[in-house]
């Protein structure tokens, strides 16, 4: 199976060639083509190439599908003594893309 470990966002991800992922949001329109190039490592026949500290060369093709906002997380901030709470939310913006092609390595 070939894969590749990219980095975008300070997260590291694993993606295949026709997988989706969500990753935190790009400057990037919808059906638009991006090329990822902070490849960590890439798997290809069952050979490894890891990168010191990237691949060179080697790029994640990926169409942007959508951009999107994700699940609202719940923040509660608590005083024992005081018996104190402030509750707030966060929600992320992130990027949808579905990654076509694994270049180099």
């Amino acid at each position: 199976m070939d894969y590749a470990v990219f980095k975008t966002g300070g997260k590291q991800y694993q993606a295949t060639p026709g997988s989706v992922l969500d990753v935190e949001k790009l400057l990037a329109e919808k059906d638009q083509t991006i090329e990822l190039t902070d490849v960590l490592l890439i798997s290809r026949d069952g050979k490894l190439t890891v990168g010191a500290p990237t691949v060179a060369g080697a790029k994640v093709v990926a169409v942007v599908e959508e951009q999107h906002r994700g699940e609202k997380l719940v923040v509660f901030k608590f005083k024992a003594k005081t018996r104190q709470g402030v509750k707030t939310g966060h929600r992320q913006y992130l990027t949808r893309l579905r990654v076509t092609d694994i270049v180099g390595g």
